[in-house]
């Protein structure tokens, strides 16, 4: 499991040993979600750091889910392309991979970053067979590295695109359970109503989200069925949402006032800046686990998803039609990880 203590790979992780497979799980930190899971510590950028690290693990499934944004999507290229194929070279001399599942997201659809639905883009919701964008793109650099040790090595492969991700995890760049748990939190202690940060158009679009857990179920549904290999999956919860819906639902549950879209978006960058020792009291005084609000709070991503001036959402039916009929509630999602969060004191 690559990126095992990241929002997705923890998951993974956790399934993977309910299922009673011995799991390793690489991380820059050396951590592990579990004593279950054995911690490899390697960065993915140091190819002789990596091969000795992975001296003696003889993985068949590797699940893919970490990535490292970088300044401009040439470099996001470099580093991210990069690290898939210094991985996969690491574990060659083993010979004991068959199955290699990648998780990437909806960028394959929308473009970079720094391009971000500036392309010729498809009409929503998006599908697999769509063909990739003009514009360089460090997911199509993660897929070709992917595709070419298979080609080299023999195993098979999945690629799984998910959209925002609703899960548990925290030092996560793109948790927005959590960011909006934080913000909420914080809204009601400085007696604030819970705006919402987004554009006109999230606010009234039809829009969709993946559970951690779904995409997990997905990773290893297609390392093992002949029916998952060698393809790319959309994965989605399954139902559709509007966040004009959500949001007074949310708002209820944490006891505020809340305000929708008025006029232009109204970010949480903005609007949360400057909020570190506010945070810090609530922690000392609830006392929290993480004090720190940069390892709870990813401000730009959640302003990137909310901001957006187009509708986004994905269609499943490729993925169904192989046999994988997995879904969530996204709104039981959204509320599940909240009192995973309170459980573990990362939230009051």
């Amino acid at each position: 499991m690559v990126g095992v203590t990241g929002i997705v790979g923890q998951t993974v992780a956790a399934k993977l040993v309910g299922l009673g497979w011995e799991t390793f799980g690489l991380s820059r930190s050396g951590g592990s979600p579990s004593p279950a899971v054995t911690p490899v510590k390697a960065d993915l950028s140091d190819p002789e750091g990596l091969a000795r690290a992975l001296d003696g693990v003889r993985p068949e499934i590797v699940a893919v889910t970490a990535w490292t944004r970088q300044e401009t999507e040439a470099e996001n290229i470099a580093v991210n392309g990069g690290a898939v194929r210094n991985l996969l070279a690491a574990l060659e001399p083993a010979a004991s991979v068959r199955h290699v599942a990648l998780m990437t997201g909806l960028k394959h659809y929308l473009g970079p970053f720094e391009a971000y639905a500036t392309g010729v883009m498809a009409d929503t919701p998006f599908r697999e067979e769509e063909p990739r964008l003009d514009s360089p793109n460090f997911y199509y650099a993660q897929e070709d590295e992917v595709f070419a040790s298979a080609r080299r090595n023999g195993f098979t492969w999945s690629v799984h695109r998910s959209h925002t991700v609703f899960g548990f995890a925290t030092g996560n760049a793109m948790n927005m359970v959590l960011t909006l748990a934080a913000y909420a939190t914080i809204c009601k202690e400085l007696g604030r109503p819970f705006v919402f940060p987004g554009s006109e158009t999230q606010w009234n679009s039809v829009t969709d989200v993946t559970d951690a857990g779904l995409l997990a179920d997905q990773i290893i549904w297609a390392s093992a069925d002949d029916a998952g290999h060698d393809q790319a999956f959309n994965i989605a919860n399954g139902d559709v949402f509007r966040w004009r819906w959500l949001w007074p639902q949310i708002a209820e549950h944490f006891g505020l006032k809340w305000e929708g879209f008025e006029g232009r978006p109204r970010t949480l960058e903005a609007s949360m800046a400057g909020m570190e020792q506010v945070w810090h009291d609530i922690a000392t005084r609830h006392g929290l686990v993480e004090p720190d609000l940069n390892r709870i709070a990813s401000w730009w991503h959640s302003d990137g998803d909310l901001g957006r001036n187009i509708e986004v959402l994905t269609d499943m039916n490729k993925s169904r039609k192989a046999g994988f009929l997995g879904f969530r509630d996204t709104r039981d999602s959204f509320f599940d990880y909240v009192e995973q969060y309170r459980q573990a004191r990362i939230i009051p």
